[in-house]
């Protein structure tokens, strides 16, 4: 009995198998229609986030893109540095999130990890357009997760009335502010109470947060804050401080208000700041030019942080392979082009250097400049953890509370202890 169903059982499988390999009746029906399967998943249309006061540029944008591939873009401002990714952990799992949203790279180590952005896959042709940093800044662990829309980094402001001559070195702009410092005056100010300025100073020292690898792996456990570099550059901080030549106003929350105003009522003859302040410094009718930093007392260049803001697919929408056609669309050269004319964000494009749209625009030149000595802010998770202790143990340094040497090596033990926990 047990042979017979045994041999039974044997039969069954092999007509199972051989009606596996046979036709199917789907076949033909499945090839002739393979064109309408392709249209039918091309969706009616693509959600985009784009930053606040950002979006005008895309109206012309998305409507070449639905002329071209039947796919209409619907888009909406969403505030990018503290707005979007919240907006996204609440709308993206609920269904009613966007298929591209753009963020600051030093968010994209978090969103990744927390699997709220796909890894792109694209062809390197799309990946050369851009410079070697701002791709490295998009990719994390290995993956790359975004492509850049803009770069910006601090750089050199001046009152052309109060500075005739820019200064060549730091050395050059210390003696100038010497002499130029009073009556409620100030030659030059800078926020190295922060660490996002303050970096500048500390990195081209010979400081850095976490030692990163030719091919871009960070090592979160070397940590180069308070090596013998980090600490020269704490010292020269601490300097400028000591001797007056900054206002006690510009320390803290309210630093960067207090400087700015110092600078449009004329009482500061130049200052370290960034794109964004350009424009409103211009709108206070200071005549102000612009130029890369100027080089450190040991002949290297100022070491500045450099953000990229990019395009990212969020890993929830279902159109993912439309959402990359559609940022690889917006970030070509022709379009990168086309939004740095309507938004004054300096594109990553290499093919942009030598435009004349940004050759010939003294802050976006500026900025193209210092980007060549700065460093991607760490995007890995773990420079959440470095913010705080840094930015508290500078300004014990710059009220002249404690030494540099201490303050960061405070700070270092801090942020390990923070990134073990």
């Amino acid at each position: 009995m047990k042979k017979g169903l045994s041999i039974f059982m044997m039969i069954v499988l092999m007509l199972g198998v051989l009606a596996a390999c046979g036709p199917k009746k789907d076949d033909t029906s499945s090839k002739n229609t393979g064109k309408k399967e392709e249209a039918s998943a091309k969706p009616e249309k693509l959600v985009v986030w784009e930053d606040k006061d950002k979006s005008g540029w895309l109206k012309k944008v998305a409507a070449d893109f639905e002329k071209q591939n039947g796919v209409k873009i619907e888009f909406k401002e969403v505030e990018m540095a503290t707005k979007m990714r919240d907006q996204l952990r609440l709308d993206g799992p609920a269904g009613t999130g966007p298929d591209i949203v753009t963020l600051p790279h030093d968010q994209v180590g978090q969103v990744a990890t927390e699997g709220l952005i796909a890894a792109l896959k694209v062809d390197s042709k799309v990946t050369d357009r851009f410079s070697k940093p701002s791709i490295d800044a998009e990719t994390y662990d290995g993956k790359l997760y975004g492509l850049p829309k803009s770069s910006e980094t601090p750089v050199f402001i001046y009152n052309k009335k109060l500075m005739t001559e820019v200064p060549k070195t730091m050395d050059d702009l210390y003696t100038f502010s010497k002499g130029f410092t009073k009556d409620g005056k100030y030659g030059f100010l800078a926020l190295w109470d922060n660490f996002y300025f303050a970096h500048g100073i500390i990195g081209g020292m010979g400081g850095y947060v976490f030692k990163t690898s030719d091919d871009g792996k960070v090592d979160v456990t070397d940590i180069g804050l308070n090596n013998e570099g980090a600490v020269k550059g704490t010292e020269y901080i601490q300097k400028w401080y000591k001797e007056g030549l900054f206002p006690k106003g510009i320390i803290g929350e309210n630093g960067g208000s207090a400087m700015d105003g110092l600078f449009g009522d004329g009482k500061a003859a130049s200052v370290m700041s960034g794109p964004w302040a350009f424009q409103p410094y211009r709108d206070k009718g200071i005549d102000i030019g612009i130029t890369a930093l100027p080089t450190l007392p040991n002949g290297e260049h100022v070491k500045t942080f450099m953000g990229v803001k990019g395009w990212h697919v969020s890993a929830f929408s279902k159109n993912q392979e439309w959402a990359t056609k559609f940022l690889e669309f917006i970030t070509n050269d022709e379009n990168a082009k086309y939004r740095f004319t309507k938004t004054a964000e300096v594109p990553t494009n290499t093919a942009l250097v030598d435009d004349p749209a940004i050759k010939d625009d003294e802050g976006a030149k500026a900025v193209a400049e210092q980007s060549q000595y700065a460093v991607p802010m760490p995007n890995v998770p773990e420079m959440g953890q470095v913010w705080k202790p840094m930015a508290d143990s500078l300004q014990t340094v710059v009220t002249n509370k404690q030494e540099p040497k201490k303050a960061l090596d405070s700070a270092v033990e801090q942020i390990k202890a923070q990134i073990k926990k």
